[in-house]
């Protein structure tokens, strides 16, 4: 971001940071920032509006205090959940969104996190899933994960991962709460060259699911594979949604990064 001097956005009859919180809070209130979006640092503030180090840190201090974001230390603060109805977004097509993980997504919005975990075993064989009219096959062997993902002691998630132990061996012994996709990339060097999803929406009765529901209920089904350089299939997913708690959004190009720290285009 290019260095500023006084932006018309800023030049009012108030504190700077007063000023410059308050736009910040217009694009969260407008949705060019979504929770779980990373506001920009204080370093970033100060290149791009000019101002003092002490300004930046207010503004920062001044967004969390108002209940619009949350500092996570050594991470950085980010947009909390403040819909009345507490959705979760989640975007589809994102090689970002996959990279950050569920666990780590909550805590940036806001969400205390849980996991059970009802399966984690090795199996012998391979598996298969078709997604969007393609056949992602992973060898054997594979770990099997089953979780339940909870958010505010809510069920919110039941998710089936199918990892490959020929290319990630020994990924049976992590911890569960991590980004598998960090773990690929950063333990494992493995290149992800895409990741292939498809969202549908299936009716589940009550007492035959792991969600408590009194009643017919609709949840989406989300199919995705973790295809590696090579046409190499690291990971297949298949996971429930509870279909009241989630949104979800699409990006049309997969490729590109999500905007990162930039929330102000007008003023480039």
């Amino acid at each position: 971001m290019k260095k500023e001097e006084v932006t018309p956005e800023l030049r009012v009859d108030k504190a700077k940071f007063i000023a410059l919180s308050e736009l910040i809070i217009d694009k969260i209130k407008t949705g060019e920032l979504q929770p779980g979006d990373q506001i920009p640092s204080e370093n970033e503030l100060i290149k791009t509006f000019n101002i003092s180090n002490t300004t930046a840190r207010k503004t920062l201090l001044e967004i969390e205090s108002k209940g619009w974001a949350r500092r996570i230390k050594g991470k950085g603060t980010y947009v909390l959940n403040r819909t009345e109805d507490h959705h979760l977004l989640r975007t589809l097509g994102s090689i970002y969104a996959t990279r950050r993980g569920f666990h780590d997504s909550l805590i940036a919005e806001g969400f205390t996190p849980k996991n059970i975990v009802l399966e984690k075993t090795v199996l012998p064989d391979g598996v298969s899933s078709e997604i969007n009219g393609r056949h992602f096959i992973i060898a054997g062997p594979v770990m099997k994960l089953h979780q339940l993902r909870y958010a505010d002691e809510l069920l919110i998630k039941d998710e089936v991962k199918y990892i490959s132990l020929t290319l990630c061996p020994k990924i049976n012994r992590v911890p569960t709460e991590i980004s598998y996709f960090k773990v690929y990339e950063d333990n494992y060097r493995l290149k992800i060259m895409e990741v292939q999803q498809t969202l549908g929406v299936k009716i589940l009765e009550p007492n035959t699911t792991n969600f408590d529901l009194s009643k017919p209920t609709p949840v989406f089904v989300l199919d995705s594979a973790v295809i590696c350089e090579g046409d190499q299939i690291v990971e297949i997913e298949q996971s429930y949604y509870h279909g009241d708690k989630y949104k979800f959004a699409v990006i049309a190009n997969p490729e590109h990064a999500p905007r990162q720290v930039n929330p102000f285009p007008d003023i480039n």
